[in-house]
């Protein structure tokens, strides 16, 4: 039998494979000679039980459902690798600058070589297509086939007609990247937040694409004088032209209310708008027919199956354990969790709380760690908007009713999301930069490090560097979760400095232990949460994702082949033009809603008759008076510095840093605003002189990692 690490190997190369073979797919498809090749491919496909379409899902969407399925046993192998030996294996790696930011530019953002050269690839890849596409048409102009059109109108029309395509090159990379659970961007350890950035670039490219190409065709239609004729249109083989009209309004409603002017401001606009994508792709399928569908069918049937797991994890309804209410206005909110239940520090969970909302759903960062807490998840909510401030007025209300027993507040809970291994813990020193409500995901970083440090005994970064930027003093109190991290410094190998920028006060210096004893005063509700019998048992199961996409895949190729065969007659077969394409359409439909049927109900069977353990009660304080300055003098946080009207001199503190460790492999992580991202961002690649392999570099290297992004 294979090994582990054997089993890591074959299927990292069965990847490359699978990958190596879909991108072929895509770079001769436009090719004469593939087209020659397909047409004789389907017409042997007819004679056989699949028909075509079977032969078009087999080529165009199962590679990439061949490639999730891999890539969810590849992690799932990977995360069961014991945590020393994946870090000693980071440690050798060679730090390059491809994942560093390399532009930093207020329009663009920061951008990185790897995503800079991605864009480029992805550029000349649209720029091949569209150019073996109109070559192969004007090879082909004949005066029969002009279309009662001059050759340059001939050939703005097909110009137009290309640009179609590569909006349809969009759309079937565009559900990838806002994959939760079943995402495969952790292959290449992009979290959930960083991949949405790249699903409104695939979304604006493929908006500006389609509407060039409507836009193309209605000016072809004026030519003709043909408008009024054509507009209203569905025919019965062929492009549906209605469909794609509607398609491109709804299409431009759903990019319109996504700009940032408008979902930052109404987001409740860009949230249920947002929803129209299921009428979208059912009329990109009325208008393009199912052989382009296929192209993009693969990212539908795993978004589909994504968004089922995601309904299956969140229908039950748990409940609130305990609030602390932080002087910021800010709440800490405690969940319960299955004690099997293990995630990653900087992970983030999804909240639903239907008393204020029955439809929202809102992010935030996990503080806690899993390797501290078997027993509770637990994240920051600051009163910050209209959802957040009525859920902090709810527990506030609850304070001043009862704070020591109060009803039961239900709320429902998608995820946790994170990394699959922990990055941070293969650097010689970090240096966490936050800005404001940012602090949330380093907490955890802290608390594994402590936990890390205590129970393996194992080597870790030698010096930590905490970087706190607050409008207010009161935001002191976002610092309480790790009070006893920085009080008792159980990191005894590892040096652990904070410095507190206050932006808006001026007063006198005074120390975190002075600032924390002012804020010291935490008030905590307790709820009547054992009236449900649900805990956060999550929901990242990734041989259950391998299984499903197989399961969903057969059920759908079985179903489509079944309802051919029954609802198309035996003499339509071999004509497209006797078959309505609506028709075949339907069918399509039909059986991709069998497949997710079938896939939810298996999941409910193996969730099921998965055992569940009995889970202990959470033992939770009913009030807190902390009290900081009863601690020894000579502790760390007499020593930490705080400076108040400041911001942080970003290069005062990079070009410092490296001279206070002496070490050159630096981890940089950021949570915060955007502008101050960019200035961490800046700082990193300038004060970055060199490369480190092995960790045996002179010259220091300052590696950038963002957690937090603009959705």
């Amino acid at each position: 039998m294979l090994s582990r690490t054997n089993l890591q190997i074959v299927l990292k190369l069965l990847l490359i494979l699978i990958s190596a073979v879909w991108v072929s797919l895509w770079l001769l498809k436009p090719t004469e000679l593939w087209t020659k090749s397909w047409h004789k491919a389907e017409d042997n496909a007819r004679e056989t039980v699949f028909g075509y379409y079977g032969l078009n899902f087999v080529v165009y969407s199962l590679p990439l459902i061949s490639m999730a399925i891999t890539g969810y046993l590849y992690l799932y192998l990977y995360a069961k690798k014991p945590r020393g030996l994946r870090r000693s294996r980071q440690k050798r790696m060679s730090i390059t600058k491809l994942s560093n930011p390399f532009i930093v530019s207020r329009h663009l953002g920061v951008v990185s070589l790897n995503e800079l050269l991605a864009a480029m690839i992805f550029s000349i890849f649209l720029l091949w297509t569209m150019y073996a596409r109109l070559s192969k048409d004007f090879k082909k102009m004949t005066p029969k086939k002009l279309l009662e059109l001059n050759i340059w109108q001939f050939k703005f029309m097909k110009i137009g007609t290309r640009l179609g395509l590569l909006a349809e090159v969009c759309l079937a990379l565009l559900l990838l990247p806002v994959l939760r659970g079943m995402s495969l961007f952790r292959l290449f350890r992009i979290q959930f937040e960083a991949s949405v950035r790249y699903h409104i670039c695939l979304g604006t490219a493929m908006i500006l694409f389609a509407t060039l190409h409507g836009a193309s065709t209605f000016f072809i239609w004026g030519v003709k004088h043909q408008i009024q004729d054509e507009i209203w249109q569905w025919q019965k083989t062929g492009r549906v032209y209605l469909a794609g009209e509607l398609g491109l309004v709804i299409g431009l409603v759903i990019w319109i209310t996504s700009l940032p002017q408008i979902r930052r401001k109404w987001f409740e606009i860009f949230y249920y708008t947002h929803h129209l994508y299921a009428a979208f792709l059912v009329l990109f399928l009325f208008h393009t027919g199912d052989r382009h569908f296929y192209m993009v069918f693969s990212g539908v049937l795993l978004f589909g199956l994504d968004k089922l797991l995601r309904i299956i994890q969140s229908r039950p309804s748990t409940g609130v354990v305990a609030a602390r209410i932080l002087p910021c206005k800010a709440i800490e909110l405690s969940l319960s969790k299955d004690p099997r239940l293990k995630y990653n520090p900087t992970s983030s969970i999804y909240l639903k709380v239907p008393s204020i909302s029955k439809f929202q759903w809102h992010p935030f960062s996990i503080t806690s760690s899993s390797s501290v807490d078997n027993e509770r998840i637990t994240v920051i909510v600051k009163s910050d908007g209209w959802w957040t401030s009525s859920l902090y007025n709810t527990m506030v209300a609850a304070l001043e009713s009862d704070p020591y027993q109060v009803k039961c507040l239900p709320i429902h809970i998608e995820g946790p999301y994170g990394p699959v291994c922990t990055d941070f813990l293969r650097y010689e020193s970090l240096l966490l930069v936050a800005g404001g409500i940012g602090i949330t995901p380093l907490l955890s970083i802290l608390q594994e490090l402590a936990s890390t440090e205590i129970k393996t005994k194992s080597s870790l970064p030698t010096r930590i560097q905490l970087i706190c930027s607050m409008k207010k003093s009161e935001d002191i109190s976002l610092l309480i979760p790790v009070s006893q991290i920085l009080l008792n410094q159980p990191l005894a190998r590892t040096s652990l400095e904070v410095k507190i920028f206050i932006t808006q006060e001026l007063r006198p210096i005074k120390t975190v232990r002075e600032l924390l004893n002012e804020q010291s005063k935490v008030q905590t509700v307790n709820f009547d949460w054992k009236a449900f019998d649900n805990t956060i048992s999550g929901s990242e199961n990734l041989p259950l994702f391998a299984a499903l996409a197989g399961f969903s895949s057969i059920v759908f190729l079985v179903t489509l082949v079944f309802l051919n065969h029954a609802f198309i007659r035996s003499d339509m077969k071999g004509s497209d033009k006797k078959n309505p394409s609506w028709i075949t359409d339907v069918l399509l439909i039909c059986s991709f809603l069998i497949a997710i049927i079938c896939g939810g109900l298996a999941t409910a069977i193996v969730n099921r008759r998965a055992p569940k353990k009995d889970l202990p009660p959470v033992a939770m304080t009913k009030c807190e008076d902390i009290e900081f300055g009863a601690m020894e003098s000579k502790d760390i946080l007499d020593n930490q510095e705080i400076r108040y009207g400041e911001r942080p001199n970003f290069d005062d503190i990079f070009s410092q840093f490296p001279n206070q460790t002496g070490d050159s492999n630096i981890g940089v992580f950021f949570c915060g605003p955007e502008s101050m991202r960019e200035s961490v961002a800046l700082s990193c690649r300038e004060y970055s002189q060199g490369s480190t392999v092995d960790g045996k570099g002179r010259k220091p290297f300052f590696n950038f990692h963002s957690l937090n992004f603009a959705i």
